[in-house]
């Protein structure tokens, strides 16, 4: 009687690969990418109030920083696997309930699709780093950014096309990107990760490292920059989208002016050329000087709509300058000895930034039309520039190694630095964004 032999791939699960992992980001990207500008619309068109769109970010963005410093501890008694299935099906379920755009729905879809992004971020991140080695970690960015880049370039202007030729467009792509996550997740039988024996020591807590943060004043500096870069980015992806639509500008201009300000990404290597000639300090003084500049000239109450928009693109330019630059303050002082801890820390720019940008933009729609957001976001970059005078002129000549570049509305360090080797994330506003 004929023997049938079972495959070799269903007996033993093969061994997860960059490609795999990047495939998976891109997947994740194009769910991101092609609502990142339709959400603040959709959420203008339900609640008809930028005052009250503020407050909802504001607190579904207070809620996902909770979740996300819960999540490594649900870890511990949930298998992982079981909570990376579950944000995918959240990021279904929110895409999909967002279709029928009624108040509730919009906000509902919102929290969904922030809370999912956060739990998928911190599982994905931890599969990486069970299965990609430390050496082929620059392999693996460079081909997650190579299968992001469509998402994160071209999904916000075809989201905001695809919404004025039918609204239920892009979030019904979004949940077949969603769903197709889920299918390559099962498929690349990742599991719970690898098993790591138990150490003799618990392993140290982030947060007993407060008071060693607090005590460095280079940390907290180039914390703060972090902060004020991704809040840049809030107020760009979100808030520009909203002005166009009371201006009359139609609702597919935040996802144009989204797509061309991320295909500018290019010009990184400039970029950094620019920073190894000149400085990290004038890289970064740069950055917030022009950026902040531009910001301001784009807030005057009664100014021309369509040269706002174009200020504040032009300020865009000058956020993937500080992508490029803004972490390396931060990074380049942080001691051998703390990196994994004063690396949790630094991670947290992104959930505080989407509470403070939300927060302070509600307090200034109490008194301010919306171009005063603009003027706020100005003057908060122009004050980190007066901060950056601080930063020693020859930081980081010596030491900056150029494996590469990103940046994406807001959360990358595009430079190879002497610090832990950490997996670079979408910056985030953009992450907090989706976080929208």
């Amino acid at each position: 009687m004929h023997e049938r032999r079972i495959p070799e791939w269903l007996r033993h699960a093969p061994a997860p690969s960059v490609r795999g992992f990047a495939l998976l980001a891109g997947t994740e990207a194009v769910a991101r990418g092609i609502l990142i500008s339709v959400f603040p619309v959709v959420m203008y068109n339900s609640l008809k109030d930028a005052r009250l769109v503020s407050e909802v970010y504001f607190i579904i963005g207070a809620i996902s920083l909770v979740i996300g410093l819960l999540v490594p501890f649900l870890i511990r008694f949930i298998p992982r696997w079981w909570v990376y299935v579950f944000g995918t099906l959240m990021f279904v379920s929110g895409a999909s309930v967002t279709i029928f755009e009624t108040p509730a729905a919009t906000v509902a879809g919102l929290a969904l699709i922030t809370f999912a992004v956060v739990t998928t971020f911190v599982c994905f991140n931890a599969y990486v780093l069970d299965h990609v080695a430390k050496i082929e970690l620059g392999r693996f960015e460079t081909s997650r950014l190579f299968y992001s880049a469509l998402g994160w370039t071209a999904g916000p202007a075809l989201g905001t096309f695809l919404y004025a030729w039918w609204r239920p467009a892009p979030f019904l792509i979004a949940a077949v990107a969603a769903f197709g996550m889920l299918l390559i997740f099962l498929v690349m039988r990742l599991g719970n990760g690898k098993l790591i024996a138990r150490g003799r020591r618990p392993p140290a807590n982030p947060l007993a490292y407060f008071g060693r943060f607090v005590a460095q004043p280079r940390l907290v500096t180039g914390w703060i920059f972090a902060v004020v870069r991704s809040c840049g980015w809030w107020v760009y992806v979100v808030y520009l989208p909203i002005y166009a639509v009371q201006n009359g500008l139609g609702s597919q201009l935040g996802g144009i002016a989204l797509s061309i300000s991320n295909a500018s990404l290019f010009l990184t290597p400039l970029m950094l050329r620019f920073m190894q000639r000149r400085s990290v300090r004038a890289a970064v003084r740069t950055g917030f000087l022009m950026s902040g500049l531009l910001f301001l000239m784009a807030g005057p109450p009664n100014g021309i709509p369509e040269l706002t928009v174009v200020l504040l693109m032009a300020g865009s330019f000058f956020l993937i300058l500080l992508d490029v630059s803004a972490g390396l303050p931060f990074l380049l002082a942080v001691k051998p000895s703390e990196r994994t801890e004063m690396s949790a820390i630094y991670s947290s720019f992104r959930d505080v930034s989407g509470i403070v940008t939300p927060g302070a933009a509600w307090l200034v729609l109490l008194f301010a039309p919306l171009s005063g957001v603009f003027t706020a976001g100005g003057a908060g970059l122009l004050l980190t520039w007066v901060l950056a005078r601080k930063l020693h002129p020859r930081l980081g000549q010596a030491r900056i190694s150029i494996e590469g570049s990103h940046s994406a509305p807001p959360d990358i360090i595009p430079v190879a630095v002497e610090v832990p080797q950490v997996i670079p994330e979408k910056p985030d506003p953009v992450r907090s964004l989706t976080n929208l």
